[in-house]
Protein backbone atom coordinates (compact mmCIF):
# COMPACT_ATOMS: atom_id res chain seq x y z
CA UNK A 1 0.00 0.00 0.00
CA UNK A 2 1.50 3.55 -1.30
CA UNK A 3 2.19 5.88 1.55
CA UNK A 4 2.15 9.92 1.15
CA UNK A 5 5.62 11.37 2.02
CA UNK A 6 5.40 13.80 4.90
CA UNK A 7 7.17 16.67 4.96
CA UNK A 8 10.73 16.68 6.41
CA UNK A 9 10.51 18.17 10.21
CA UNK A 10 14.04 19.60 9.38
CA UNK A 11 14.12 23.43 8.25
CA UNK A 12 14.74 24.11 5.17
CA UNK A 13 18.18 24.93 3.77
CA UNK A 14 17.59 27.81 1.09
CA UNK A 15 14.95 30.56 1.15
CA UNK A 16 14.19 33.76 3.33
CA UNK A 17 14.01 32.00 6.53
CA UNK A 18 17.26 30.02 5.94
CA UNK A 19 18.86 33.05 5.14
CA UNK A 20 17.23 34.61 8.41
CA UNK A 21 18.53 31.52 11.11
CA UNK A 22 22.14 31.95 9.27
CA UNK A 23 22.03 36.21 10.03
CA UNK A 24 21.15 35.62 13.80
CA UNK A 25 24.37 34.66 15.14
CA UNK A 26 26.44 37.63 13.25
CA UNK A 27 23.40 39.79 14.57
CA UNK A 28 24.04 38.40 18.45
CA UNK A 29 28.14 38.92 17.39
CA UNK A 30 27.58 42.61 16.72
CA UNK A 31 25.40 43.15 19.46
CA UNK A 32 28.08 41.78 22.15
CA UNK A 33 30.70 43.72 20.53
CA UNK A 34 28.54 46.71 20.57
CA UNK A 35 27.94 45.77 24.22
CA UNK A 36 31.77 45.72 25.00
CA UNK A 37 32.75 49.25 22.73
CA UNK A 38 29.94 50.83 25.36
CA UNK A 39 31.60 49.31 28.47
CA UNK A 40 34.80 50.36 27.60
CA UNK A 41 35.07 53.68 28.95
CA UNK A 42 34.29 52.11 32.48
CA UNK A 43 36.11 48.86 31.73
CA UNK A 44 39.56 51.56 30.92
CA UNK A 45 38.69 52.94 34.45
CA UNK A 46 38.29 49.93 36.28
CA UNK A 47 41.93 48.54 34.90
CA UNK A 48 43.72 52.42 35.23
CA UNK A 49 41.94 53.99 38.59
CA UNK A 50 41.12 50.68 40.64
CA UNK A 51 43.18 48.07 39.40
CA UNK A 52 46.64 48.28 38.38
CA UNK A 53 46.43 51.00 41.29
CA UNK A 54 45.39 48.43 43.77
CA UNK A 55 48.01 45.90 42.89
CA UNK A 56 50.63 48.36 42.96
CA UNK A 57 49.78 49.36 46.34
CA UNK A 58 49.68 45.86 47.38
CA UNK A 59 53.05 44.99 45.77
CA UNK A 60 54.66 48.28 47.53
CA UNK A 61 53.42 47.00 50.84
CA UNK A 62 55.70 44.92 51.02
CA UNK A 63 58.65 47.21 49.94
CA UNK A 64 60.42 50.22 51.66
CA UNK A 65 59.00 52.57 49.07
CA UNK A 66 58.77 56.46 49.79
CA UNK A 67 57.87 59.29 47.99
CA UNK A 68 61.01 60.65 47.47
CA UNK A 69 63.47 58.18 46.42
CA UNK A 70 63.19 56.26 43.30
CA UNK A 71 62.56 52.75 42.07
CA UNK A 72 65.90 51.64 41.89
CA UNK A 73 66.53 52.29 45.88
CA UNK A 74 63.44 50.39 46.89
CA UNK A 75 64.15 47.01 48.93
CA UNK A 76 61.82 44.00 49.18
CA UNK A 77 61.27 44.20 53.00
CA UNK A 78 58.19 41.41 53.28
CA UNK A 79 56.19 41.47 55.91
CA UNK A 80 58.50 44.14 57.82
CA UNK A 81 55.66 46.63 56.91
CA UNK A 82 53.11 44.73 58.71
CA UNK A 83 54.96 43.72 61.66
CA UNK A 84 55.85 47.35 62.75
CA UNK A 85 52.10 48.14 62.09
CA UNK A 86 50.85 45.33 64.95
CA UNK A 87 54.03 45.77 67.23
CA UNK A 88 56.27 48.74 67.16
CA UNK A 89 53.34 51.88 65.76
CA UNK A 90 51.35 52.72 69.11
CA UNK A 91 49.46 55.39 66.97
CA UNK A 92 48.11 52.55 64.89
CA UNK A 93 46.39 51.16 67.93
CA UNK A 94 45.07 54.25 68.78
CA UNK A 95 43.98 55.03 65.68
CA UNK A 96 41.74 52.15 65.18
CA UNK A 97 40.45 52.71 69.14
CA UNK A 98 39.24 56.54 67.91
CA UNK A 99 37.98 54.65 64.73
CA UNK A 100 36.08 52.11 66.26
CA UNK A 101 34.54 54.51 68.36
CA UNK A 102 33.43 57.25 65.99
CA UNK A 103 31.94 54.59 63.80
CA UNK A 104 30.07 52.40 66.58
CA UNK A 105 28.65 55.95 67.88
CA UNK A 106 27.79 57.66 65.13
CA UNK A 107 26.32 55.07 63.01
CA UNK A 108 23.91 53.94 65.00
CA UNK A 109 22.82 57.75 66.14
CA UNK A 110 22.51 58.54 62.43
CA UNK A 111 20.77 55.37 61.31
CA UNK A 112 18.34 56.68 64.66
CA UNK A 113 17.96 59.90 63.69
CA UNK A 114 17.21 58.92 59.88
CA UNK A 115 14.61 56.73 60.72
CA UNK A 116 12.67 59.13 63.38
CA UNK A 117 12.93 61.93 60.72
CA UNK A 118 11.40 59.81 57.82
CA UNK A 119 8.67 58.91 60.25
CA UNK A 120 7.66 62.38 61.00
CA UNK A 121 7.82 63.40 57.42
CA UNK A 122 6.02 59.82 56.04
CA UNK A 123 2.64 61.81 57.14
CA UNK A 124 0.55 64.21 54.72
CA UNK A 125 0.98 67.97 55.75
CA UNK A 126 1.47 71.09 53.43
CA UNK A 127 5.11 71.95 52.99
CA UNK A 128 5.95 68.25 53.49
CA UNK A 129 7.85 68.05 49.99
CA UNK A 130 10.07 71.48 51.08
CA UNK A 131 10.91 69.49 54.21
CA UNK A 132 11.99 66.58 53.04
CA UNK A 133 14.69 68.58 50.69
CA UNK A 134 15.91 70.50 53.59
CA UNK A 135 16.43 67.49 55.74
CA UNK A 136 18.31 66.04 52.88
CA UNK A 137 20.69 69.17 52.23
CA UNK A 138 23.15 68.72 54.46
CA UNK A 139 24.10 65.31 52.66
CA UNK A 140 24.26 66.73 49.45
CA UNK A 141 26.69 68.48 50.75
CA UNK A 142 28.59 65.51 52.13
CA UNK A 143 32.44 65.24 53.10
CA UNK A 144 33.09 68.93 51.67
CA UNK A 145 36.17 70.84 53.57
CA UNK A 146 33.87 74.18 53.47
CA UNK A 147 31.03 72.17 55.82
CA UNK A 148 34.08 71.01 58.10
CA UNK A 149 35.48 74.83 58.37
CA UNK A 150 31.50 75.64 59.18
CA UNK A 151 31.52 72.99 61.47
CA UNK A 152 34.81 73.88 63.27
CA UNK A 153 33.90 77.48 63.53
CA UNK A 154 30.74 76.55 64.89
CA UNK A 155 32.13 74.96 68.12
CA UNK A 156 34.96 77.33 68.73
CA UNK A 157 34.77 79.30 71.50
CA UNK A 158 33.51 82.38 70.11
CA UNK A 159 31.57 80.22 67.92
CA UNK A 160 27.10 79.71 67.25
CA UNK A 161 27.03 77.18 69.75
CA UNK A 162 28.59 78.99 73.29
CA UNK A 163 26.47 81.67 71.87
CA UNK A 164 23.41 79.85 71.78
CA UNK A 165 23.98 78.30 75.52
CA UNK A 166 24.89 81.63 76.81
CA UNK A 167 21.36 83.15 76.35
CA UNK A 168 21.16 80.33 79.38
CA UNK A 169 23.95 81.44 81.40
CA UNK A 170 26.06 78.76 80.48
CA UNK A 171 29.59 79.68 79.78
CA UNK A 172 30.80 77.07 76.90
CA UNK A 173 34.09 76.66 75.32
CA UNK A 174 36.77 75.83 72.67
CA UNK A 175 34.86 72.16 71.89
CA UNK A 176 37.50 71.45 68.98
CA UNK A 177 40.22 72.29 70.46
CA UNK A 178 39.32 69.81 74.02
CA UNK A 179 40.51 66.28 73.64
CA UNK A 180 37.72 65.21 75.57
CA UNK A 181 35.08 66.84 73.11
CA UNK A 182 36.51 67.03 69.39
CA UNK A 183 36.04 63.49 68.38
CA UNK A 184 32.36 64.24 69.77
CA UNK A 185 32.15 67.02 67.50
CA UNK A 186 32.90 64.78 64.57
CA UNK A 187 30.37 62.47 65.87
CA UNK A 188 27.64 65.03 65.71
CA UNK A 189 28.87 66.25 62.26
CA UNK A 190 28.14 62.64 60.92
CA UNK A 191 25.08 62.71 62.56
CA UNK A 192 23.39 65.87 61.14
CA UNK A 193 24.43 64.18 57.74
CA UNK A 194 21.38 61.66 57.94
CA UNK A 195 20.05 62.67 54.75
CA UNK A 196 20.54 60.10 52.23
CA UNK A 197 19.39 57.10 55.24
CA UNK A 198 16.99 59.09 55.47
CA UNK A 199 15.14 59.26 52.22
CA UNK A 200 16.00 55.49 51.97
CA UNK A 201 14.00 54.90 55.15
CA UNK A 202 11.03 57.21 53.85
CA UNK A 203 10.97 54.84 50.78
CA UNK A 204 10.45 51.85 52.77
CA UNK A 205 7.95 53.00 55.07
CA UNK A 206 5.64 53.99 52.23
CA UNK A 207 5.71 50.72 51.13
CA UNK A 208 4.43 49.15 54.55
CA UNK A 209 0.71 48.53 53.91
CA UNK A 210 -1.90 50.78 55.80
CA UNK A 211 -3.65 47.59 56.73
CA UNK A 212 -1.55 46.69 59.16
CA UNK A 213 -1.55 49.86 61.01
CA UNK A 214 -5.33 49.74 60.95
CA UNK A 215 -5.56 46.31 62.14
CA UNK A 216 -3.18 46.68 65.37
CA UNK A 217 -5.48 49.54 66.08
CA UNK A 218 -8.67 47.00 66.53
CA UNK A 219 -6.44 45.05 68.58
CA UNK A 220 -5.70 48.04 71.09
CA UNK A 221 -1.92 48.54 69.83
CA UNK A 222 -0.23 51.77 70.77
CA UNK A 223 2.09 53.69 68.95
CA UNK A 224 5.12 52.44 70.73
CA UNK A 225 3.56 48.41 69.78
CA UNK A 226 2.99 49.32 66.36
CA UNK A 227 6.61 50.04 65.90
CA UNK A 228 7.81 47.52 67.56
CA UNK A 229 5.69 44.97 66.07
CA UNK A 230 5.41 46.52 62.01
CA UNK A 231 7.43 48.95 61.55
CA UNK A 232 10.58 47.99 62.57
CA UNK A 233 10.30 44.02 61.12
CA UNK A 234 8.85 45.56 57.78
CA UNK A 235 11.59 47.82 57.51
CA UNK A 236 13.99 45.19 58.30
CA UNK A 237 15.75 44.82 55.08
CA UNK A 238 15.88 49.15 54.32
CA UNK A 239 17.61 49.28 57.97
CA UNK A 240 19.52 46.51 56.73
CA UNK A 241 20.80 48.38 53.53
CA UNK A 242 21.41 51.62 55.45
CA UNK A 243 23.62 49.74 58.21
CA UNK A 244 25.77 48.14 55.63
CA UNK A 245 26.18 51.44 53.99
CA UNK A 246 26.59 53.68 57.17
CA UNK A 247 28.73 51.32 58.69
CA UNK A 248 31.29 51.61 55.81
CA UNK A 249 31.20 55.33 55.59
CA UNK A 250 31.78 55.76 59.55
CA UNK A 251 35.06 54.02 59.02
CA UNK A 252 35.85 55.85 56.24
CA UNK A 253 35.94 59.14 58.06
CA UNK A 254 38.80 61.49 57.21
CA UNK A 255 37.44 65.20 55.61
CA UNK A 256 36.13 66.50 59.16
CA UNK A 257 39.08 65.37 61.17
CA UNK A 258 41.26 66.28 58.74
CA UNK A 259 40.30 69.91 58.76
CA UNK A 260 39.57 70.02 62.57
CA UNK A 261 42.88 69.36 63.70
CA UNK A 262 45.08 70.77 60.42
CA UNK A 263 45.96 67.45 59.18
CA UNK A 264 47.38 66.23 62.62
CA UNK A 265 44.91 63.96 64.11
CA UNK A 266 44.59 66.38 67.30
CA UNK A 267 44.35 67.83 69.88
CA UNK A 268 46.25 65.42 71.40
CA UNK A 269 45.40 62.92 68.74
CA UNK A 270 41.66 62.65 70.15
CA UNK A 271 40.40 62.83 66.58
CA UNK A 272 43.37 60.95 64.95
CA UNK A 273 41.16 58.42 62.71
CA UNK A 274 42.36 55.38 60.77
CA UNK A 275 42.34 57.04 57.36
CA UNK A 276 44.26 60.38 58.43
CA UNK A 277 47.11 58.08 60.33
CA UNK A 278 47.42 56.76 57.02
CA UNK A 279 47.06 59.81 54.96
CA UNK A 280 50.08 61.19 57.73
CA UNK A 281 52.45 58.18 57.30
CA UNK A 282 52.09 58.59 53.47
CA UNK A 283 52.14 61.80 52.29
CA UNK A 284 53.84 63.32 55.49
CA UNK A 285 56.19 60.95 56.77
CA UNK A 286 56.73 59.90 53.24
CA UNK A 287 56.71 56.13 54.11
CA UNK A 288 54.50 55.04 51.37
CA UNK A 289 54.80 51.08 51.39
CA UNK A 290 53.80 51.30 55.24
CA UNK A 291 50.52 53.21 54.27
CA UNK A 292 50.03 50.87 51.68
CA UNK A 293 50.16 48.04 54.28
CA UNK A 294 48.02 49.99 56.11
CA UNK A 295 45.61 50.21 53.27
CA UNK A 296 45.38 46.63 52.55
CA UNK A 297 44.45 45.53 56.55
CA UNK A 298 42.28 48.51 56.26
CA UNK A 299 40.42 46.97 53.27
CA UNK A 300 40.33 43.41 55.12
CA UNK A 301 38.66 45.23 58.31
CA UNK A 302 36.19 46.56 56.51
CA UNK A 303 35.40 43.58 54.68
CA UNK A 304 35.18 41.16 57.97
CA UNK A 305 32.96 43.78 59.58
CA UNK A 306 30.17 43.83 56.67
CA UNK A 307 30.79 40.31 56.16
CA UNK A 308 29.82 40.00 59.77
CA UNK A 309 26.59 42.32 59.44
CA UNK A 310 25.53 40.62 56.71
CA UNK A 311 25.65 37.28 59.29
CA UNK A 312 24.22 38.64 61.91
CA UNK A 313 20.97 39.61 59.32
CA UNK A 314 19.97 36.12 58.80
CA UNK A 315 18.61 36.34 62.01
CA UNK A 316 16.50 40.08 62.50
CA UNK A 317 16.34 41.09 58.76
CA UNK A 318 12.71 39.60 57.12
CA UNK A 319 11.51 40.02 54.08
CA UNK A 320 7.82 40.09 52.66
CA UNK A 321 7.65 36.81 51.18
CA UNK A 322 8.62 35.16 54.41
CA UNK A 323 12.31 33.79 53.78
CA UNK A 324 15.25 35.84 55.65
Amino acid sequence: MATTARPSPTAPTTGPAASQRRGRPAKRRNDGVAGYVFLSPWLLGLLTITAVPMLMSLYLSFTNYDVLSDWESMKWVGLDNYRTMFTEDPSFWHAVRVTLVFALVATPLKLAAALGVAMLLNKSFKGAGLFRGLFYLPSLLGGSVALAIVWVNMFNRDGAFNSFLGWFGIEGKAWVNDPDFALGTLILLAVWQFGAPMVIFLAGLKQVPVELYEAASVDGANPWRKFLSITLPMLSPVIFFNLVLETINGFQGFTSAFVLSNGTGGPVDSTLMYTLHLYIKGWNEYQMGYASAMAWVFLLAIGLVTALVFRTGRFWVHYSDGED
